[in-house]
């Protein structure tokens, strides 16, 4: 028998003792019980303990369960549950069968790069993959890869479209690159979200390249201004603006993008949901025309954090565009996560994604979008009916977007809002004007948690012009 070492010996007791992991799951069982209670942001003592971390670089192995008591004490306090009243950054809740997924699958740890890697999780992943086709509505021969979120989803999308438009112009951008490559137009409006343009400046189109389409008064590209396009184009469209929640007009613009030869890439970080449920469908309409998408399942689907996904109907272009090929690396006829993302090791995220959509189903899917949609329009009335607020969205999705008197009255509430931590909204700029953003994606958000939302913005408005 081998001998083991003094650190080798105090891991291998504590994966056998189990100690160390019922510490960390009863901290995380009491962290859970407190999220719907406590206040919305940490106080100030908790912030000021954030200090207790900062040492430098211990000499010596430490004490396991003593570490995650260091954890659970000074960094439980000062984290943000996304509870039922925060309305920021369009961050989701956790759907209680998805999280426990996760939880199972971090003792799994698997790597989802290969399916001889973990059988489990290329199964999955396929799972999700037909799930999401058949809930959009798109060709079966689409196909998912599953990243860290939307930004990743973007990059690789476009990567994708840089790919198949280069090669319809017998140019291979994998080999050749993109030096002396034909000319590729980027077409987007001006209210597209800054993980596109993040996406755009990456994948070496240039943002300085791009034709700005104007857009209307909610956010969404007008039709008739988009140039004429060709088959050099990239459009990008936008499905849920991340103020107005406004989408563009798939029906309209796709068909006749398409016709043009453009490849369309449709943005949909939170809004593309939408195109899964019954009541809210009619604000995807025509998008099954596009050619790529990019969506969060940590956003309206309220899954676990770190989990996106991006879809696209060309395959070929996608794998080329991503796909690394090595002596070492055994490929079967199984599917090969790493091939439909930029990443080769990678997290195994579709497993909470798979749990949360085998929980919910289509109905509850459906249920529980549409319930984010109906606090939304509550919240917008709630706001409507009290003096100093004026709602300047049509409530289409989950956004709000109000204003008070002035830009400077509009932040000093703002900031009241979030100082008394009752619920947390964020800010924007809405056409020159400061703006205070409600974002409702959360299961969790009853009509109680709008009503006292609602009363909170009354009593910061109150306290600000001092009333």
């Amino acid at each position: 028998m081998n001998k083991k070492n003094t650190l080798q010996a105090a891991m291998f007791a504590e994966m056998q003792n189990k100690d160390l992991f019922r510490k960390a799951k009863n901290h995380a069982f009491n962290y859970l019980n407190s999220a719907f209670d406590r206040t919305i942001f940490p106080t100030e003592k908790a912030l000021q303990n954030l200090e207790k971390f900062e040492e430098s670089m211990p000499e010596k192995s430490g004490n396991g369960e003593a570490i995650i008591d260091l954890l659970h004490l000074y960094g439980t306090p000062a984290t943000i549950p996304y509870n039922g009243r925060y309305f920021g950054f369009v961050n989701g809740s956790m759907i209680p069968t998805s999280l426990a997924a996760k939880n199972l699958s971090i003792y799994w740890d698997q790597n989802a790069a290969m399916h001889i890697m973990s059988p489990i999780t290329a199964k999955l992943e396929l799972v999700v993959q037909n799930w999401l086709i058949e809930l959009f509505g798109l060709p079966k021969h689409t196909v998912a890869g599953f990243v860290s979120g939307t930004s990743m989803a973007n990059l690789a999308a476009l990567t994708a479209a840089r790919f198949r438009l280069l090669k319809n112009k017998g140019w291979d951008v994998t080999e050749q690159g993109l030096f002396g490559a034909p000319k590729i137009r980027v077409v987007t409006h001006t209210h597209i979200h800054s993980s596109i343009l993040k996406a755009i400046s990456l994948a070496g189109f240039g943002k300085a390249n791009i034709e700005s389409v104007d857009c209307d008064e909610h956010g969404r590209i007008i039709p008739e201004n988009i140039p004429e396009l060709d088959d050099s184009t990239l459009l990008v469209l936008q499905a849920g603006n991340v103020s107005s929640g406004a989408y563009d007009n798939f029906e309209v613009i796709c068909k006749t993008a398409k016709e043009q030869g453009a490849w369309i890439h449709i943005d949909g970080a939170f809004g593309l949901w939408a195109g899964a449920t019954k009541r809210l469908k009619h604000l995807t309409k025509g998008f099954e025309h596009a050619d790529s998408y990019a969506v969060d399942g940590h956003k309206t689907l309220n899954t676990p954090y770190d989990s996106g996904v991006i879809l696209c109907q060309d395959e070929e272009a996608l794998v080329s565009a991503l796909h690394t090929s090595a002596s070492y690396l055994e490929s079967t006829n199984q599917r090969e996560g790493m091939y439909y993302t930029p990443e080769m090791s990678k997290r195994a995220r579709a497993i909470e994604m798979w749990a949360a959509l085998k929980y919910l189903g289509k109905e509850g899917i459906d249920e529980m979008i549409f319930g984010m949609h109906e606090r939304a329009k509550e919240f917008a009335r709630g706001l409507q009916n009290i003096e100093g607020f004026e709602v300047l969205n049509d409530i289409v999705y989950n956004q709000v977007i109000v204003q008070c008197e002035t830009d400077e009255l509009t932040l000093a509430v703002m900031h009241k809002i979030q100082e008394l931590r009752e619920c947390w909204a964020g800010g924007a700029t809405w056409y020159g004007r400061k703006v205070i953003r409600i974002s409702v994606c959360s299961w969790a958000t009853t009509s109680e948690d709008v009503n006292r939302s609602v009363a909170s913005f009354e009593k910061a408005y109150k306290h600000v012009v001092g009333v």
